[in-house]
């Protein structure tokens, strides 16, 4: 069984509508999860080594104060669109959208005030919480009211994550969480140690502004060939890379597969991703600069977290060949994402 307990963690500013922030705590035999119903944000995942000791694997603030001035998205549910979209421009039937630009010349993650610096609306279900928000017509420049649920169910390893939304207008969409993990414990220095492996026979070379080329390349025979495992460092520095920050392309199908694989030897902890998505971004933390105060006083470097963000190819909206990435009314957007935790 999992408990579930909500309690208040904090008040939004008065410049930002005031209104209470509560905590969701999530609680099985092995995994502990913390979740804010602003930004739909984990806080926290406790989850056990070998030896069943427990330790916090997820990067973030203790207080919400962390959560509301700048930073990188830390444990964020991102939207309407997550990742780059080109220039922050789009057209559809016809018309042109402008997004605010804020990454360098393009629009990453929903824009100024994406949904993860948004208080969702939350209900408690079983074994887990409900988050629902209404984004109106014409927020961050994207047309149409669309209604989304984003449920984190957590049973017994495995924490599910399910996003729903519905259109009035035909819009791009394209939600995931951004958790920032580290299998030795969050303020644990790199993540070298880390083995890896991504289920993709391709990937997305991307410009110096990491906006995909529109190529599909084949992983074989570069450092983007991750369908056996790696030990990051040792891989990073055999092929020259700075870290990754680049999709991978699934196979194309709406069931849920494993996609995705961690084992921290150290520890013994493992982390598989499954998902119904057909992309997953594996971002190392490269912009991570040790100058956040993360918790417990804990500073995050360079390389000090991976995340493996589950979603739609980057600027899909402006490469048809890319997966569609449009949502028209009477449809329905549904995807799932599912995180096992367990030992080695």
């Amino acid at each position: 069984m999992t408990a579930v307990r909500r309690e208040a963690f904090g008040r939004m500013p008065p410049e930002d509508g005031g209104g209470e922030v509560e905590k969701f705590v999530l609680q099985s035999d092995s995994v502990r999860v913390e979740i804010l119903s602003f930004g739909c944000i984990i806080t926290t995942l406790e989850t056990k080594d070998r030896d069943g000791q427990f330790s916090d694997v997820v990067l973030g603030f203790d207080t919400l104060e962390g959560y509301t001035r700048k930073h990188p998205f830390f444990g964020a549910v991102v939207g309407r669109v997550a990742n780059r979209i080109a220039n922050g421009r789009f057209s559809l039937d016809g018309k042109e959208y402008q997004l605010f630009l804020n990454n360098g010349p393009n629009s990453l993650h929903g824009g100024a005030k994406g949904f993860d610096k948004v208080l969702w609306s939350p209900q408690v279900v079983p074994n887990g919480v409900r988050f629902f928000r209404l984004s109106p017509d014409g927020e961050e420049g994207y047309p149409g009211d669309l209604k989304v649920w984003v449920t984190y169910t957590l049973s017994g390893r495995e924490l599910a994550i399910n996003y729903q939304a519905q259109t009035s207008k035909t819009t791009p969409i394209s939600l995931t969480n951004h958790a920032y993990f580290n299998l030795a414990g969050q303020g644990s220095q790199d993540v070298y140690d880390h083995e890896i492996s991504i289920e993709a026979d391709s990937y997305l070379p991307v410009d110096d502004t990491k906006i995909p080329t529109g190529e599909v390349a084949a992983v074989q025979g570069t450092g983007f060939d991750l369908r056996k495992p790696v030990e990051l460092g040792k891989h990073l520095q055999k092929f020259h890379l700075d870290g990754f920050d680049h999709n991978f392309c699934l196979h194309q199908e709406q069931d849920r597969r494993l996609v995705a694989r961690v084992f921290h030897p150290p520890t013994g902890r493992t982390m598989e991703v499954h998902t119904t998505q057909p992309g997953i971004q594996f971002y190392t933390g490269n912009n991570l600069d040790g100058s956040l105060k993360g918790k417990g006083a804990a500073t995050y470097p360079k390389h000090s977290a991976f995340c493996l963000e589950t979603q739609n190819w980057p600027d899909a909206v402006n490469k048809p060949h890319f997966p569609n990435i449009l949502l028209r009314p009477g449809e329905e957007y549904n995807h799932t994402t599912w995180l096992v935790f367990n030992t080695a």
